[in-house]
This record gives C-alpha cells, sequence and structure tokens, in this order.
C-alpha cells in the first residue's frame, strides 16, 4: 500500500515499538525492505523524528555477531538516500571492513563505494581506504568489489594497484580477471598511449582457466592490438571456446565475433592461416553451427589451403554415410556438398578429388542431397573439358542404383549430353535396356500377371528363356517373382518401377536422350546396318514405352505432353534431319553453358560487391567525421564495447537509426488519447528482438488526486503481457511513467489494446475509465532478408499451406522502381538475378525471400507488367503471391505491401 502511495501515520511507530526489538533473522531481513520503501521525511523535507530510533536500530545491526545481519543490514545501506542517516554509522561502516568474514566485508565495500558516490563529504577519504584494504585482502569477492570501485571512484589508484600485481594477474579468481580486463579496455579506449604497458596481462589472460575470462581478453585484444600476432592469439582464444563450450548458443555467439574478425580486411590473411583450426568446429552436432563454421571457411579458402579443406570435407562426408540415425545428418551432407562444389568451381584442381566421392551419393535416398551433387557434376562436366571421361565412366557404374526419379532424369540429362565415344553411347543403351527391364513392357507384364496365378507354367515358358541372354537376369528373376509374389514390386528393375507409377515425365527424358545419342552414334559409325539396328532399338524403346502408356498398366496413364515428346523424337530419328540433328546436339549444351556463364557473373559482381564493402579508403576530399555529430551506425569501432553489451543486456539497445544523427525518436512515439480527456497518455514502442517495451507517459489533466491510476493492456495476436503494471497515485497536474512488457511469439501483425482506470478522492461515483487507442506492431521489426537456393524456394513454395493473393494497386509506373520499393518496404530479398530482369518487355517476374527472427520463412512471388495499350503513363499492374507456414505471417505481409504500395507517390 505504501508504495502506491498510501500514507499511514499512525503505522511507523507501532513498527518501532513492537517490530524493531524482534531478533528473528526473516523479520529484519523483512523491515530493511520496509525502511526502504517508507517515506522517510515531513512533507517540508525535514527527516521524521522517529527517524533516530531507527537510525539506532541500524547501528546496533552493523555490530551485530551474526554474519548474515550486518552483511544485509549493509547492503540496505546502499540504498539509502539520506546522508543525516547515514552519519552516526560512518564508524560502525568503517569498522565493518575489518569483521572476519567476507560476506560482511564485500557488503562494506559496497556501502561504502555508493555511499562515495551519494555524499563523498561523509566519507572524504574512501579511494585511499578501500585500497589499503585491497592491498591486505585475500578473498576474491572482496577483492572484485573493492577494485571495481577504485575502477569508478579513483582510476589512477586502481592502475597503481595494478601495476604491482600485473605479473600475478593470472593466479586470481575469473570475477577479478573480468574486472581487470574491463579496466585495462577502459583506460586503453580512453588513453590509446597506455596500451604497451597492458598489452603483456591480457595476452596472459588469454591462458586463463575461465571461459567468461578468455572471451573478454580476446576482444579486448582485438580492440587495442591489431598486430598480427595479437589477432592470431585472439581467434585462437575464441576457436578453442567454441571447441570447448557445450553449449550452442556460446558457440554461435563466438562464431560470431570469428566472422566479424574476417569482416576486416588486414585480419582475413591471419584468419586464413587458422581455417583447418576452424574447421575442428565441425565436431560439434549443431547444424546451425556447422553452416555456420562452413561458410566462414568457404570464405576463407585460399589457393594454399584449399587442399587440406578439401582433405576435411571429404573425410566428412564420408562420415555422413555411416551415420543415419541423426535427422540433421541429411542436410549436414547437403551443406557439405555444397562448400565442395563451391571449392571445385572455384579452384577447378580440386575438381578431380572431389567427383568420385560425390557421385556415390547419386545413390542415395536423401533426394535433396543427391540434387545438389547432380547439379554440382552438370556444372562440372560442362566447364572442364579433361573430367568428361572421369565423370562419365563414374556415372555409368552408379546409374543402376539410383532410386530417386528425379536424380534418375539429370542423370540420363548428363549421359545423354556428353557421351561422346561409340563405347559410352554404347554402355548408355545397355544401361537403359537393363533399367527398363524385359521389352515389349506390356506384353512382359501381361505375361508375368498370368505367370503369377499359374507359376509352373511360367517357368517353362518358352520365350523367356530365349530373352535372358539379351537382358542379363531379370527374364529369371520374373520366373521367381511369381513363387514369391511379395517381391514382385522390389525386383522391378528402375526404370520399369517409375514407369508403372505412372511417372511417364522421365519417359519423355529417356526419348530425348536416346535420340541424342542415337544421332551422335550415327555420326560416328559409317556402317549402315550398325547405324539402323542401333536407331532400330532406341525407336523400339520409345514405341514399347507409348504402348505401355496407353494401356492399363501404370498407376496413371500417360499424359498428353509426354506423348508428343515422345512422338516427336521417334519421328526425329526416323528423318535425321541435319537442323534437329543440331538442335539435339548443339542447342542444349549452349543453354546450359549460357546459364553457368550468367551464374557466375552473378557469383563474382556479388563479391566484388563485397570486397568494395570492405576496403574502406578515406578519399581526400572526404568529410572528417567527429565523434559527437556521428550517427549511432557508425560508431561501431569507437564505441565503449562494455558499455553497449551492458545495455543489451538491459533491453536498451540502440537499433540503427537513420543517417541523420539528429533524427529523434518522436517519430516512434504513438498518442493514446486525446488531449482533452481527463488522463492523457502516450506510449514509446521499443521493439527488442523477441519482446517489446512499452514506456506510457500518464498526465493527470484534472485538478483532483487520481487514486489507484491502472494501465490495463490486453493483446491481440501472438503477443503475451507479460506483467500487470501496477497501480498509481496521481496528485493534481502530476505525471508518471509505466513500463510494460510483451512478450512475442511469432511474425504476425500484433495490437496491443487497453484502458486507463482510475478513481477520483471524494467522489461517489464508480471508476472512471478511459479508452487507449490501439498500438500496432509492425511485423517489419522482425523481418530480415536472406537467401536460399533456386531448390529450396520451390520445395518451400510447394510444401507451405497459407497463401495470400495481394493485387497491385499502385500510381508507379516503372516496373523495376515498383520492384525495388516492394523489396524496400517490406525488407525481402529478391532471388531473381539482376541478369535476369534486366531489359524491358513490359512483364516481370520476382521471387522474394525473407526469414523472421523465429526463423519462420516468408516467400513471395512478384508478376507484374505494364499494360501497353494504355499508353506510356499507365501504372503497373498484376499481383503479388506471398506463401508461408504460418497464417499470421502471410496475412501480416499482404497487409504490409497493401499499405505500402498505396502511399507511394508519384
Amino acid at each position: 500500500m505504501i508504495l502506491n502511495g498510501e500514507k499511514l501515520p499512525g503505522l511507523l511507530m507501532t513498527i518501532i515499538r513492537f517490530v524493531l526489538p524482534l531478533q528473528d533473522h526473516t523479520i529484519k531481513k523483512l523491515l530493511l525492505v520496509f525502511w526502504e520503501i517508507v517515506p522517510k521525511t515531513t512533507p517540508d523535507g525535514r527527516l521524521l523524528h522517529e527517524m533516530i530510533l531507527v537510525c539506532d536500530a541500524y547501528r546496533k545491526d552493523l555490530q551485530h555477531p551474526n554474519e548474515f545481519i550486518r552483511g544485509s543490514t549493509l547492503r540496505f545501506l546502499c540504498k539509502l538516500k539520506e546522508a543525516e542517516l547515514l552519519e552516526p554509522l560512518m564508524p560502525a561502516i568503517r569498522a565493518c571492513l575489518e569483521h572476519r568474514h567476507s560476506y560482511v566485508r564485500r557488503n562494506a565495500v559496497l556501502a561504502i563505494y555508493t555511499i562515495y558516490r551519494n555524499f563523498e563529504h561523509l566519507i572524504p577519504d574512501a579511494p585511499e581506504l578501500i585500497h589499503d584494504f585491497l592491498v591486505n585482502e585475500k578473498d576474491a569477492s572482496c577483492k572484485r568489489n573493492a577494485f571495481m570501485m577504485l575502477i569508478h571512484a579513483d582510476q589512477d589508484r586502481a592502475l597503481d594497484y595494478l601495476s604491482t600485481c600485473i605479473d600475478q594477474v593470472q593466479t586470481f579468481g575469473d570475477i577479478l580477471q573480468l574486472v581487470i580486463v574491463e579496466l585495462i579496455y577502459k583506460v586503453c579506449h580512453a588513453n590509446p598511449s597506455e596500451r604497451a604497458r597492458f598489452i603483456r596481462c591480457i595476452y596472459n589472460l588469454l591462458q586463463s582457466s575461465s571461459p567468461a575470462v578468455k572471451y573478454e581478453a580476446a576482444g579486448t585484444l582485438v580492440t587495442l592490438s591489431s598486430a598480427p600476432t595479437a589477432i592470431k592469439a585472439a581467434a585462437q582464444c575464441y576457436i578453442d571456446l567454441i571447441i570447448k563450450e557445450s553449449d550452442n548458443n556460446v558457440k554461435l555467439i563466438v562464431l560470431d565475433r570469428l566472422i566479424e574478425l574476417k569482416e576486416h580486411p588486414a585480419h582475413e590473411r591471419v584468419l586464413q592461416d587458422l581455417v583447418m583450426d576452424i574447421l575442428r568446429v565441425l565436431s560439434t552436432p549443431d547444424l546451425e553451427v556447422r553452416k555456420k563454421t562452413l561458410q566462414l571457411a568457404l570464405d576463407l579458402v585460399s589457393s594454399r589451403n584449399v587442399e587440406e579443406l578439401v582433405i576435411v570435407l571429404k573425410k566428412e562426408v564420408i562420415k555422413t554415410n555411416n551415420v543415419s540415425e541423426h535427422e540433421d545428418t541429411d542436410k549436414y551432407r547437403q551443406l557439405l556438398v555444397r562448400t565442395l562444389h563451391s571449392c571445385s568451381v572455384r579452384f577447378p584442381d580440386m575438381a578431380a578429388n572431389v567427383i568420385p566421392v560425390l557421385m556415390e551419393f547419386l545413390s542415395d535416398s536423401n533426394e535433396a542431397a543427391a540434387a545438389d551433387v547432380l547439379e554440382f557434376v552438370r556444372e562440372a562436366i560442362q566447364r572442364f573439358d579433361n573430367l568428361r571421361m572421369l565423370i562419365v565412366e563414374k556415372m555409368l557404374e552408379v546409374f543402376h542404383a539410383i532410386k530417386s526419379v528425379k536424380i534418375y532424369r539429370g542423370a540420363l540429362w548428363i549421359l545423354g549430353e556428353y557421351c561422346s565415344t561409340k563405347e559410352d553411347i554404347q554402355s548408355v543403351m545397355t544401361e537403359v535396356r537393363r533399367s527398363l527391364g524385359e521389352i515389349p513392357i506390356v506384353e512382359s507384364e501381361i505375361k508375368k500377371e498370368a505367370g503369377e496365378l499359374k507359376p509352373e507354367e511360367e517357368i517353362t515358358v518358352g520365350p523367356v528363356q530365349k530373352l535372358v541372354t539379351e537382358m542379363g537376369t531379370y527374364a529369371t528373376q520374373s520366373a521367381l517373382s511369381s513363387s514369391r509374389p511379395t517381391k514382385k514390386e522390389e525386383d522391378r528393375p528402375p526404370l520399369r518401377g517409375f514407369l508403372l507409377d505412372g511417372d511417364f515425365f522421365v519417359a519423355a527424358s529417356l526419348a530425348t536422350t536416346l535420340t541424342k545419342i542415337a544421332l551422335r552414334y550415327v555420326a560416328l559409325v559409317p556402317e549402315k546396318k550398325k547405324q539402323n539396328s542401333f536407331v532400330a532399338e532406341a525407336m523400339l524403346l520409345m514405341a514399347t514405352i507409348l504402348h505401355l502408356g496407353k494401356s492399363s498398366l501404370p498407376k496413371k496413364p500417360i499424359t498428353d505432353d509426354d506423348v508428343d515428346r515422345i512422338s516427336l523424337c521417334l519421328k526425329v530419328l526416323s528423318e535425321c534431319s541435319p537442323l534437329m540433328n543440331d538442335i539435339f546436339n548443339k542447342e542444349c549444351r549452349q543453354s546450359l553453358s549460357h546459364m553457368l556463364s550468367a551464374k557466375l557473373e552473378e557469383e563474382k559482381l556479388s563479391q566484388k560487391k563485397e570486397s568494395e564493402k570492405r576496403n574502406v579508403t578515406v578519399q581526400p576530399d572526404d568529410p572528417i567525421s567527429f565523434m559527437q555529430l556521428t550517427a549511432k551506425n557508425e560508431m561501431n569501432c569507437k564505441e565503449d564495447q562494455f558499455q553497449l553489451s551492458l545495455l543489451a543486456a538491459m533491453g536498451n539497445t540502440q537499433r540503427k537509426e537513420a543517417a541523420d544523427p539528429l533524427a529523434s525518436k518522436l517519430n516512434k512515439v504513438t498518442q493514446l488519447t486525446g488531449f482533452s480527456d481527463p488522463v492523457y497518455a502516450e506510449a514509446y514502442v521499443h521493439v527488442n528482438q523477441y519482446d517489446i517495451v512499452l514506456d506510457v507517459l500518464v498526465v493527470n489533466q484534472t485538478s483532483d488526486t487520481l487514486q489507484n491510476c491502472t494501465l490495463e493492456l490486453a493483446t491481440l495476436g501472438d503477443l503475451k503481457l507479460v506483467e500487470k503494471p501496477s497501480p498509481l497515485t496521481l496528485a493534481p497536474h502530476d505525471f508518471a511513467n509505466i513500463k510494460a512488457n510483451v512478450k512475442v511469439a511469432s511474425t504476425e501483425n500484433g495490437i496491443i489494446f487497453g484502458n486507463i482506470v482510475y478513481d477520483v478522492s471524494g467522489a461517489a461515483s464508480d471508476r472512471n475509465c478511459v479508452v487507449l487507442s490501439d498500438i500496432h506492431i509492425d511485423i517489419m521489426d522482425y523481418i530480415q532478408p536472406a537467401t536460399c537456393t533456386d531448390a529450396e524456394f520451390r520445395q518451400m513454395w510447394a510444401e507451405f499451406e497459407w497463401e495470400n493473393k495481394v493485387t497491385v494497386n499502385t500510381n508507379m509506373i516503372d516496373l523495376n522502381d515498383y520492384l525495388q520499393h516492394i523489396l524496400k518496404s517490406t525488407n525481402m530479398k529478391c532471388l531473381t538475378p539482376e541478369k535476369a530482369l534486366s531489359g524491358y518487355c513490359g512483364f516481370m517476374a520476382a521471387n522474394l525471400y525473407a526469414r523472421s527472427i523465429f526463423g519462420e520463412d516468408a516467400l513471395a512471388n512478384v508478376s507484374i507488367e505494364k499494360p501497353i495499350h494504355q499508353g506510356p503513363d499507365a501504372a503497373v499492374t498484376g499481383h503479388i503471391r506471398i506463401r508461408a507456414k504460418s497464417q499470421g505471417m502471410a496475412l501480416s505481409l499482404g497487409d504490409k505491401i497493401n499499405l505500402s504500395q498505396k502511399k507511394t507517390s508519384i
């Protein structure tokens, strides 16, 4: 009640008479809380007479034989703001510095520090006193508190003490070492000429047994010195921390520090020598840690260390082959494949080592990793002519083991495109026949069905025996399957299985492959008879597939598209015209090389942008930046890191503000009530990653005292109010600040609404209520641009169930401007390369992607056009489709786009 502003004048004397003399420790502890909040002065500011009695009780407690009572009383004195109460206690507080128990001594130091800070005249010799205490003290926590006080009260004395014991620093406890690191950082930050004096001490602290000290020392060392040896020592320290710490969050935080180090052009070279050490982090099972580590290693790879890197990654890939129980293994394998892919593209000499290992994975049951390998192989076979023989040979080896239809299609295409010798073409044909099984398919399948009913007959059937020699073992398998019907599915050759499941797209790509190799065979082999038999065999395979598609055997009938494709290939083979030969054997490969070169250009461009970002050159006419005038985001190198981390821990982080350093926070203030309401309220909404702090200013505009003035809030969406703000009493025309915390659980537009209720003293009516305006929480605070591959985008697009279609409604007339505006207002990243968007055809399609800080994905597809018939000033039309896993995300992004596109002005 006292906290809420109630005045209970008669209570004080009762407590002094009956509660104060009690010796119970719990009651004494509660009394200390009571003395902290009770008003100790009269309305005109003089100390109450009763407090003299209380002061005497404090003094007795400070001389109490029990160390808990002494210590807790000293803790309480840190919160006292009345000098008259503290003055009589000074001798007792000083005496506590000599107490035998460390709990009392360390709280005595804290009490002396706060009294010295608030009322220096009460203890003017505090720094001297504490310095002498520090020299003789043995307990680590007391030394830490004393040293902390010297840092803040008298830095020179703290430095004097440090210089006397600088060689014993590594023998101190970790809490004291942390404070020493902070002092060295602050001194060198303020006075760079002191660096040489303390750098040795920081080096020693890198060997500390405490991980926290090592982390802080490494961070301090990087800011004090940019010498390669210092950077190497700090990076080595970070790597050790990542490997030894078991907590994944710690690993990720320290990895971020390493990535920050890499961003500095001068430090990159030093880190390149440590790539092998960084790769030791891959022993961590967490996928996020591995992902960051591989990305960092890839950024640091150079011609000096690429060979070692590839050897380690190959070992890791082979390791993932044997581990199947962990759910992230497949994703990790995919990451490794991509990293090896990037290494081979940047350092072509490595490709020959990598390809044979990776091609084993084409037969992998995990389609994603196999698809990545396939993409890599396709790029390698096109770029590196010298590896073509090796790749084709390896591909023929693993071809029959491929289980996934998508991978099978890709492998067929590669074989059809790059088999150039007569022997290879023959082997491809053999593999296809082996994979298709006995032909004609329809008849053999019907026979098999009939054979299953009469097993004895099938084993003696004549034609089956004849085909055994030509087709290998499949005819005998069909006989066996009749005696064990359950094995029928498994014994099917892969391609036959795909076709009977109704997947005829693979048949269309097989037809293209057969056409290519047949046309090439005709060009290579002069004998007419051989030419005709090969072409006829290819045509027979296509015809039998068409027949199968039209029959009722497959689970799904063949589509018209696939029929057209196979028929076209049959026609091409029957005519063999030179034009078709060119299209099939030259144009396809040219398209691929165009695509790959565009991709390479895109990568080079993004790398160039990155390096330009990092090469900071100061031109002769560049403006000089003054500390006092710089915007917050320009100051990171000059700011006090300890201060920043403290602010971050308290939730007061400065978001990157507008480029204008004078941009005020006022534009984030929301007015909640009208100016004529009896209570005026406005809120500053501070969004801090996972929670929102509302700082609400409440002003009493009436001449009455408002009692029990309460801010009542409710939320809509995935927001949760953490605590209920406590009621206040507001004097006439007084104001107060109320803070409310709201937790955020997912990315969607949240609304906070509520009212202020209060009682007017003396009024007989019910409680008064002022309704507040709604506060809308902007989704943009949680969305960050991100990248993903085309394959991942397509997969997510297929998987996500929520779609929101937004119609373009804007007054912009340029397609590209509109796209840039959408990117800016939604924080999304455009995945479609610039090359694909360049040029002008009156139509544009682009894919956008972003992730929220909660790990939710948001995809968008922009399809816009310029209606030419309406003249050059016609506005852009079209629509944007948004897909997300959660409904809230899809709807919120749609709302955001709708709002922002209407605001634009020409």
